[in-house]
């Protein structure tokens, strides 16, 4: 318990730091950061024998893209990241993207790699809910294991019975199992306000609403979504 004490806090320091180290760079376009979340989904699903199943795209009730993960070494292992989650709407279509920050005390990199690209899928409505109340320590409040791949699917039921979410991780070309246990998500409600120009928006205002403008980006990513969901 004393363990998960101090990597709580550890956490919870780079997260403050990393925060305010995001808002010295708030310029940072958010329709480059979907169209980046565009592009790793179609990475992830060209190659076959590495893509996520198609039949767990289906199954979801939400996913989180998360592009450039980075890796710090000042004072001790970090990570940090922001991409985007979107969720199902009831007729099996993708929902509009809102965007979150990832943060995790170490995220256990592979030897040398500096950053590395990630997709989570929440298999369990509960795990959404969680996102929504504002943040989500993975592995603690939802239960994460790497998720199977290709054929690999069908054969691992037990990992898929087990876990809530479902990591994927992919670092300079080399598909692996990063390990995203501790890791924490935070709403960020500046770039979700920046990307559809309407600060005071709540979540539930923009996730299932036909009305709201989602810009160009966001609407080619759902259609990337429900071509790979369906195909």
């Amino acid at each position: 318990m004393a363990k998960r004490g101090i990597l709580a806090v550890f956490t919870l320091a780079l997260f403050s730091g990393l925060l305010f180290s995001g808002a010295a760079n708030a310029s940072i376009n958010t329709n480059a950061k979907v169209q980046a979340a565009n592009a790793v989904m179609q990475e992830f699903m060209g190659i076959p024998e590495n893509a996520i199943p198609s039949d767990l795209l289906r199954q979801a009730h939400a996913i989180g893209i998360f592009p450039d993960l980075l890796k710090g070494g000042f004072l001790f292992a970090g990570s940090y990241g922001t991409g985007v989650v979107l969720e199902k709407n009831e007729d099996g279509s993708w929902g509009n993207p809102l965007f979150f920050h990832i943060v995790g005390a170490s995220f256990g990199f592979q030897a040398g790699v500096q950053s590395t690209d990630a997709i989570l899928i929440f298999k369990s409505i509960r795990s959404v809910q969680k996102l929504y109340e504002g943040r989500i320590t993975l592995g603690a409040d939802a239960s994460i294991a790497v998720g199977p791949v290709g054929r690999m699917a069908k054969a691992d039921t037990d990992v898929l019975l087990r876990s809530e979410i479902l990591s994927y991780s992919r670092s300079r070309g080399l598909f692996g199992g990063v390990s995203f246990e501790g890791a924490v998500l935070q709403m960020d409600y500046g770039d979700t306000a920046d990307f559809y120009n309407q600060p005071g928006l709540l979540p539930m205002q923009i996730l299932h609403n036909p009305n709201i403008e989602v810009p160009e980006p966001g609407r080619e990513l759902k259609r990337t979504l429900d071509w790979y969901t369906t195909h």
